[in-house]
Formats: structure tokens, sequence, C-alpha cells
């Protein structure tokens, strides 16, 4: 928040009530300071004040409680009441209601940041470390999957510790899967126009907290809880030789666009966290979610790496699927396999040991990248998907497609030195129907 005029940090006591420390000192673009007395469990936020003018992209509001990019857990859900826009969200004018502030206090609606210690708890010290080679991904939906089990008490179903219940890893093992592909576990926010409607956002595709695990899943509690609580998942599944790779979304966030909410980035440093149009009241959207993150900012690029490795070195994870991972690769002037985040990954001692697969597409111009990414990457393979289903329903035009397929696909992969492992290979996944349906 180097162009803000202030920072503020929120404490929240039990009852809700509110106690401000003015950070005193802004060094490197960053404002620090220190708090004392704060101690594990207490709940917080951030205030920061700036200049309020969305035609130039500056959206400071410090009626706004913003949530730390960097808090380990989150306690209390997103809801979305006028009050959480940085604008007058019901303005007379909708072509121009993003530009009018919204002066009322969002903190009696926003969740909080939580102060978490540190449990010494490292569950990657013993990583099964299957070679790609031998890797069967499982892609599961962490409520989903246990949601219904009757062998799990019920109390545990759909969270974290339902997944690490003997039960529920008896059927993978069962299954014969090395790794499971765990769905958006990043805390999340539900979309406006879901809860509008009575709904919520189901699968977990928009993050809002990089480091914290998805307090929705946890049996435990969210004041912290649902860090040991991941933990113990993993470690569990690691003693039974499976592997945690988790699908991860940093190419937007629940902020939306121009009419969204006001939840973190958006009012700490609107202009360097997200790519903004030329126009810069409008963001650039290669996502189909209102807003990009702009890893060509360094300190984006280093929020996403921290995170990356907070989640292999804290809480044991053994690689990442990342959602439309060609919005990450983009530069000024497009998709660029020598990106800043591309490179970033490939340097980094902890970050290029893990298995790292690209969906390899967005939805802006040149988004489509299958076969493109450099070694270490490995893709999730549509043309493999879809020989397949065309070979079931009797359309395959050339059955050259089908062998490239099935040996590994070298006409994507062997020109830029990678191997048959570069190929995720797969039938179905969340964003169609199940294997169950489709076959």
């Amino acid at each position: 928040a180097g162009g803000a005029e202030a920072v503020d940090v929120c404490l929240f006591d039990e009852d809700g009530q509110e106690t401000r420390a003015r950070l005193p000192e802004l060094t490197h673009e960053i404002w620090h300071g220190f708090v004392p007395g704060v101690r594990p469990g207490r709940r917080y936020g951030f205030r920061v004040h700036g200049r309020w003018d969305p035609w130039t992209g500056a959206r400071w509001n410090p009626a706004k409680l913003l949530l730390d990019p960097y808090a380990r857990a989150v306690d209390g859900e997103f809801r979305l009441p006028p009050e959480v826009y940085g604008h007058v969200r019901d303005w007379p004018d909708q072509q121009v209601a993003d530009t009018v502030r919204d002066d009322r206090d969002s903190a009696p609606f926003v969740p909080k940041g939580v102060v978490v210690a540190d449990d010494g708890d490292r569950p990657g010290d013993h990583r099964p470390g299957t070679p790609w080679a031998d890797t069967v991904v499982y892609e599961l939906h962490v409520r989903g999957f246990t949601r219904l089990h009757p062998d799990i008490p019920p109390e545990l179903r759909g969270t974290y510790a339902g997944l690490a219940h003997p039960a529920a890893i008896a059927h993978l093992v069962k299954l014969g899967v090395t790794a499971v592909e765990l769905l958006p576990v990043h805390q999340f926010a539900h979309e406006d126009h879901l809860l509008a409607r009575g709904l919520r956002n189901h699968w977990g595709y928009n993050s809002i907290g990089y480091f914290a695990p998805h307090g929705g899943y946890s049996a435990s509690g969210t004041a912290g809880q649902q860090v040991g609580e991941f933990k113990r998942m993993v470690r569990a599944l690691h003693a039974a030789g499976i592997e945690v790779i988790l699908d991860v979304v940093y190419n937007h966030t629940a902020e939306s666009g121009q009419y969204g909410p006001t939840l973190s980035l958006k009012g700490i440093d609107n202009q360097r966290s997200y790519r903004l149009a030329p126009d810069a009241r409008r963001y650039a959207d290669f996502t189909g979610c209102g807003n990009t993150l702009d890893t060509t900012q360094p300190h984006v690029l280093r929020l996403i790496t921290d995170s990356l490795r907070h989640w292999v070195t804290e809480m044991g994870v053994d690689g990442f699927r990342f959602d439309l991972a060609a919005a990450l690769a983009r530069s000024a002037h497009g998709v660029d396999m020598r990106s800043p985040f591309l490179a970033a990954l490939a340097q980094d001692p902890v970050l290029r040991e893990v298995k790292l697969i690209a969906e390899p597409w967005d939805i802006g111009s040149g988004g489509y990248q299958v076969g493109a990414f450099p070694p270490p990457w490995a893709e999730w393979n549509d043309r493999y998907r879809d020989a397949v289903r065309d070979f079931w329903r009797h359309a395959l035009p050339d059955v050259r497609e089908m062998g490239y397929r099935l040996s590994g696909s070298s006409d994507l992969y062997a020109w830029g030195g990678r191997g048959p492992c570069a190929s995720v290979n797969f039938v179905t996944a969340h964003d169609g129907f199940t294997l169950r349906d489709l076959v």
C-alpha cells in the first residue's frame, strides 16, 4: 500500500469492539509497526486511508475493513450487503455508481483475520514423493467427497477431518490413487448474484485469503483451529502414501470488477494489485470473473510465491494445479512464457521441487497455451480428453490423434524438451459431468 496515506490495524475483542492502532512507518512501500499484547486467536483487519479517485484506479476508503492478504486464518463468512462496497452500490445512476464513495462502516458485515500461533507441526516432513510417471491424481471436493458418507460421523462430514477419517482414506487407497487434487481450499467468498438468489458458491473458485484454509470446511472451529485440522488431514493422507495437490486460484479474487465489493486488495492498493484497463475505472478481465491479478507487479508476485511456499513448508502440500494459468503468465503484451511469474517459480528452491500443473488457458486473446509451458510444468491435456471422448462416440476423425494421446502427446510437449509426464491425461473433471455420469 505504498500509495496510501495511512494504515490502521483494527483489533476486535470477543464482543466485536474495535481498537485501532496506526502503523507509524513506511519502508519500501510497506507500512509497518509493533502492536504489543496481541495474542493468538485475536481477530483483526486493516483500514487504509488514501485518495478516492476511481478514474485513476485509486479506491482507498477507510470506512471499509479489509482482510489481511497474509492472514493465516479467517473467522466469519462474507456477506455482501451494501455496506461492504467501497462505492454506493445502489446509486440511482448505475453507470457511475462505482465513482460515488460509500462511507458506511463495513466491519460488522465482514470476516476478520485471526492471529495464529506457530504450533511447530510440519506435516511435510514425511512426504510420499511419488514420481510423476507413477502418479494417479483423484480430483475431489473436500465438502462433497464426504458429505453423505455413511461411515463418517455426521459432525465430520464435509470437513478436513472428514477427509482424514479412515473410511475416506480407505476408499482412496482401494482406488489405487497416489494423489488427491483438492478443489479450492483457500478462504473464498460467495458471489453477490448467488447470494441474491439464496445460493452459495459450492466449488470455491472465488478466493480472498491465499494463506487461510477455508473456514467452512473445518469441524473444529474457525478461530485458528482450521489450520491444525488441515495439517492433520495432510499428515493422515501422507501416512497412507497419498500426496496432496491443491487447485489454486491466483488469477483473480472475490472482489470482482468495478462494481464489486471492497474486501481486501481493492482497498489496499487497487492500482497495483489488479490489471486495469486503459480507462483505469475498469479492470482488464482475462478470467471471466471481473478482475485479473497483476503478476507483473513485484508485491503481487511476492504475495503469490509467499503463499505457495507457505502451503508447501508449513501446511505440507505436495503440489499445485493452477486455475487459468495462462492469466498468471501474461505480461503487458500477452501470454509470455518468460513472464515474471514463471521465472520466479522456476528459480525458487522450494517451489521448483513440487508438482506444478497448469490449466494452460484463459479467456483472453492468445490464452490457449496447451503444450507451451516450460519445464518443470505439467499441463492438463484437453486434447487427450477430446480425443478419448470422440473415440467413444465414434467421431474421431484420424486414428493418429488417438495414437499421439495414448503415447504421451509428443506432438505437444517434445519440442519444449518435456516428456510424456508433462501431460496430465483426463477424460472428465469438475468442469463437466462426473466420469460415472459421462460414461
